[in-house]
């Protein structure tokens, strides 16, 4: 039987595009993805690495904002590079989100495999909307996810 994947969408839904990971988890949630545990997170890096503990893989979505054109969709496998420090935005937390993959690194808490799924936010002021190119890259990233992992289980 293969182990579960926990796929995390972070953010804040009542500031625009920094929703793109909760609605990333919505989509998935509604899809009954198989062989896999979703869940939404505010994005705590504390509470991250908790609930990531004794994983073997995990998929992390959120906004980025690093300065690339909105929608785009960011892929980095923390095992083989870190997270640059520019690549989390505004965070409302002590520890963003790069932060605590370093420190999860240092402590030994890192899954074997930590995927991160940056999408690329254009409008981070207060509200419940997403921008189009950010709402189009939620979609493309959670047609990824289930791409994925429905080759992952196939094997």
């Amino acid at each position: 039987m293969t182990e579960r994947v926990l796929i995390i969408g972070i953010g804040n839904a009542y500031r625009s595009d920094d929703g793109a990971g909760l609605a990333a988890a919505a989509e998935l949630i509604r899809l009954r993805l198989p062989g896999a545990d979703i869940l939404q997170a505010c994005g705590d890096g504390a509470s991250l690495i908790e609930a990531w503990h004794g994983r073997k893989h995990v998929v992390l979505v959120d906004a980025t904002s690093s300065g690339a054109a909105p929608g785009t969709i960011h892929r980095i496998e923390t095992s083989t590079e870190a997270l640059p420090a520019s690549f989390s935005h505004h965070s409302t937390h002590s520890v963003n989100l790069a932060e605590a993959v370093e420190l999860a690194r240092v402590l030994n808490r890192l899954p074997e495999r930590l995927t991160v799924l940056g999408i690329e936010g254009q409008d981070f002021r207060s509200g419940t909307d997403l921008s189009a190119a950010v709402h189009s890259a939620v979609d493309e990233v959670v047609r990824l996810i289930c791409e994925e992992l429905a080759c992952t289980n196939a094997h």
